[in-house]
């Protein structure tokens, strides 16, 4: 006959391994945290960025982006050769809060800023591609490995890769140089890459914010960002920034160019952005609208803004004297 304490551990041991079994799927699935973009304390440098870009997870683990900038930015999986959509058609469609991808069918957010969070849950092993619907150069890789794999790094390691990442970023966005004195440097920016994808810093800048010339002067906006579209807009901000507006003309060089004879005239450029780069298989794209000039024909102070980026603090002033 058994001892009766014997029995009470059998039983006991039993409903402990029992236990684990029930809760074990659960501890075994991680939650990883990641953020999207960084920024300067003006808002003017912004990385737009992934951070860290590149992060590996088991499957069955999920990734929580936090949006940590006021620039707009979404957080994308399409599925393999998914042409890529607009960020206003989405998927088409968009998921709020969380979502859950397996690379069947695409997840994307609506556009979003600062504080709000975004999760998505992985249950599939694979490679899963990670892209911004507003910036064409951001992007990053989720590699989903199996749950006997081990993995190469933990949170605090993806804490510190942020980190480093948007400081490195933010310290290579540096102010245009001065161009003349009716030259004015709108926006400037570079692209870098690397395993994990690409990453773009922009200064969401006017270099001369406060320019004075003279009545009759010709004003030249230049667009030094590589992928960022930036506009030059006096008086009403349209609805659809893209186009410019009726009251623009094209140089015989290619640049836009419009007269503002009152500080109540409604100027808008349209996108002021380099082409996209060639590639091998596509159409040639064409060039790409980098300059715009405005010419003054009264006296007055004139406020203009980049339409895309004003709240960012992308703002300028004309003083035209005499």
């Amino acid at each position: 006959m058994k001892d009766s304490r014997s029995i009470r551990f059998s039983v006991i041991s039993g409903c402990v391994l029992a236990l684990a079994f029930v809760i074990s799927p659960q501890v075994l699935q991680a939650q990883w945290n990641a953020v999207v973009g960084a920024q300067s304390g003006d808002k003017g440098k912004q990385a737009l960025a992934f951070l860290p870009n590149e992060i590996w997870i088991h499957a069955g683990d999920d990734i929580t982006w936090t949006f940590a900038v006021d620039e707009i930015h979404t957080v994308t999986f399409l599925t393999a050769g998914q042409t890529r959509p607009s960020r206003q058609q989405g998927c088409p469609g968009f998921s709020a809060g969380s979502a859950v991808f397996d690379g069947s069918t695409c997840v994307t957010t609506s556009s979003l800023t600062a504080g709000e969070t975004f999760k998505v849950t992985f249950p599939t092993t694979g490679n899963y591609k990670l892209v911004c619907l507003v910036h064409a150069n951001m992007t990053g890789v989720v590699h989903v490995l199996s749950l006997s794999t081990p993995l190469p790094h933990d949170q605090r390691f993806y804490d510190h890769q942020a980190q480093i990442e948007g400081n490195d970023l933010l310290s290579e966005a540096e102010h245009a140089g001065h161009h003349g004195a009716e030259a004015v440097v709108a926006g400037a920016g570079e692209v870098v890459a690397n395993a994990g994808g690409s990453q773009t810093v922009s200064l969401m800048r006017f270099d001369e914010p406060m320019k004075t010339i003279h009545v009759g002067d010709t004003v030249e906006w230049t667009n030094q960002d590589p992928v960022t579209p930036h506009t030059i807009t006096f008086g009403t901000e349209p609805a659809n920034p893209r186009p410019p507006s009726g009251n623009v003309t094209v140089d015989a060089d290619g640049a836009r160019h419009a007269v503002i004879n009152s500080a109540a005239d409604n100027v808008h450029s349209g996108f002021i952005v380099a082409a996209p780069q060639d590639r091998i298989g596509l159409a040639q794209a064409p060039l790409g609208v980098t300059r715009f000039r405005v010419t003054f024909t009264h006296a007055g102070v004139y406020d203009y803004i980049c339409a895309l980026h004003d709240d960012l603090g992308m703002k300028g002033k004309i003083n035209v004297r005499p």
